[in-house]
């Protein structure tokens, strides 16, 4: 039987082997097809899991919010999951999950939790345009390449944004700063998996006149890194004449941003690349995972201002 430090150890080394551990649970029917489907999130988002507790309803909230709880002397808003996907629990809502995300802490109410599986990043594939209003970003093969059984891994961001909207613009230019020179003829490659994390990265570099590419996956920024670095050494260039900054997520298909990190800090073509990491993964942890690996930076999800000033300072260091 594994102690609790050695399940400790292991979860913590997943960030090493492009591995995740995905929380499966269930919302209830949904409304076209009239079965359950199962929903995922990844582990390291999850605080706590409790039964539903006494839920305080809050005057003038939105649709899909149930109010509030108090946990241990914590106000934490709770938000109806199954209303926000289209289902209807057929036994209720059962269980509260107890998020972290971006520094904030927020509970889901779903129907009930199915269990938790370790996965490779590439058996979950991207699922941008799929029908469910953008909440998903990927659907998770559980058992292997040829898996019938599929998990559908919820956007936080999303979802968050939708039920609690920010009171105050996203983008603010002027508390952005100046613009930030770069060498003329190179572009920050970007990678993120959620729609409107890519739409807020977007508006906040062209708000600082920063060209970019934009990925979905971290497969896909490698896959580019290195199309580019063949492109420019045939020309005579090196890859550095293209790329000053590659500014990554770190949970998305098929490759995380951990993953990515660790390949091009271990080429020596692309090493002296400054690699920034923009998450919603936030805690002392994670962050002492993304130094391991190398990046130059680390900023949590989505601050306008954090973002641009660790961009500045990982493009001007000195």
């Amino acid at each position: 039987m594994k102690t609790i430090q050695q399940e400790i150890d292991e979860r913590t080394n997943l960030t090493s082997s492009n591995k995740l551990e995905l929380l499966l649970f269930r919302l209830g029917e949904e409304s076209n097809l009239g079965r359950s489907e199962l929903f995922g999130i990844n582990v390291f988002k999850i605080r706590e899991i409790i039964p539903m507790p006494t839920i305080t309803a809050v005057a003038g909230s939105s649709p899909h919010m149930m109010g509030v709880v108090d946990l241990r002397g914590q106000i934490i808003p709770v938000i109806d999951l199954p209303a926000v996907a289209g289902c209807t629990p057929k036994t209720g809502l059962n269980i509260l999950l107890i998020t972290e995300y971006a520094r904030t802490t927020q509970a889901f109410a779903v129907e009930s939790v199915e269990d938790i599986v370790r996965l490779d990043w590439r058996q979950v594939l991207s699922a941008e345009g799929n029908a469910a209003g953008g909440m998903v970003t990927s659907i998770a093969r559980l058992d292997g390449d040829n898996s019938q059984r599929l998990a559908q891994v919820l956007d936080v961001e999303t979802i968050l944004r939708k039920v609690m909207p920010p009171t105050e613009p996203e983008i603010d230019a002027a508390h952005i700063g100046t613009h930030v020179e770069m060498k003329p003829g190179t572009v920050i490659l970007a990678a993120d998996d959620s729609l409107i994390a890519r739409t807020m990265i977007e508006q906040g570099l062209e708000a600082m006149g920063l060209p970019f590419i934009m990925c979905k996956t971290g497969k896909e920024a490698w896959d580019q890194l290195r199309a580019i670095a063949d492109t420019e050494e045939a020309a005579g260039r090196t890859v550095r004449d293209r790329i000053a900054l590659v500014l990554t997520d770190l949970e998305m298909p098929e490759m995380d941003g951990f993953t990515l990190t660790r390949n091009i800090k271990q080429d020596p073509r692309f090493s002296a690349i400054p690699v920034v990491i923009h998450s919603s993964l936030t805690g002392s942890t994670n962050e002492a995972h993304v130094r391991n690996v190398g990046a130059d930076a680390y900023v949590a999800k989505f601050v306008a201002e954090d973002l641009a000033a660790a961009l500045r300072k990982a493009l001007q260091p000195n």
